[in-house]
């Protein structure tokens, strides 16, 4: 089934708006732009005028797929780009190109940790990511164990689901740390955090080698490299999304399926958006990190 649809002043065709995308809770490509509509003051917020990876899932989450970040070559004229050495990547900032992508199947957006513009990174980003055989409660005692560590240093923190077995603490920096600075950073607390708790926590990359122990990524947050955005849908069965969360919530007891493209926007609705902090330049909650940037300097 063929329709259009008119947003921003473009006319978008919709194809195969029937298609089971999410077989397991029914979401229909026609339900997930719906969905999308619904959530694009939120997912775009995030996204703009970011480096932007998507995953497509033409045939829905059971089959395969493909990872873009090129624009291809049927884009239309009014869907912006941004330029980087010698290729053009989409800018996902206005709904009409959210919904373009979404007929596209597009089912998941991964964006950079800076802006276009900007040679700085936002935040920074520690991605807890579990091992073969490791159950979600193990990810958030780890999550608890940072949570705690930066709260001795006086940082505060905000923490994510990202929609599929893991969690992302965002902390929010002042806007001067360059990708390398971030990357020392990152790499402390890697090593502080993994040899502190050597039983619960490995830098280890290979993946045999882990054993059950959880896999603190330092190493995602580079140039070039992207993170499941906020508000992102993931392609798992629970047709979960990535959604902030409050510690409180997190320490109650919460699974990564329980926010999903069902009731996205009733809890959007009911808390607002969590990681607002991040778009508020006048927040007061951007830190000051040089106390430990220095450290780093004469170590």
């Amino acid at each position: 089934m063929t329709s259009w649809i008119e947003i921003d002043g473009h006319s978008i065709k919709l194809t195969n708006t029937q298609k089971l995308l999410w077989p397991e809770i029914g979401i229909r490509k026609i339900d997930y732009i719906n969905v999308l509509i619904q959530l694009s003051p939120y997912i775009l917020a995030h996204t703009s005028d970011r480096m932007l990876s998507v995953i497509r899932y033409p045939e829905g989450i059971h089959n395969p797929f493909f990872y873009q970040k090129r624009v291809p070559e049927h884009t239309p004229e009014w869907i912006d780009c941004i330029k980087k050495d010698q290729d053009n990547y989409m800018n996902l900032n206005k709904q009409a190109t959210l919904i373009w992508l979404g007929n596209s199947a597009t089912l998941e957006f991964h964006i950079g940790f800076h802006k276009a513009n900007e040679s700085t990174i936002s935040y920074l980003v520690f991605d807890l990511d579990p091992s073969e055989g490791q159950i979600f409660e193990q990810v958030v005692e780890v999550a608890f164990i940072i949570y705690e560590e930066l709260i001795k240093l006086h940082l505060e923190s905000f923490i994510k689901t990202s929609g599929a077995s893991g969690l992302q603490i965002y902390v929010p920096i002042e806007k001067k740390y360059s990708y390398e600075e971030g990357r020392a950073l990152n790499q402390f607390f890697a090593m502080y955090f993994s040899s502190k708790y050597p039983r619960q926590i490995t830098i280890e990359r290979n993946v045999k080698k882990r054993g059950s122990l959880l896999y603190f990524d330092y190493l995602q947050m580079w140039k070039g490299k992207t993170i499941i955005s906020v508000y992102s849908p993931r392609a798992v069965k629970s047709g979960a999304v990535s959604t902030p969360i409050t510690w409180e919530e997190l320490e109650k007891g919460i699974q990564p399926g329980d926010f999903n493209l069902t009731n996205i926007m009733d809890r959007i609705k009911e808390k607002g958006d969590l990681f607002n902090v991040f778009l508020n330049e006048k927040s007061g909650k951007k830190q000051n990190l040089d106390f430990i940037v220095q450290h780093l300097g004469k170590s």
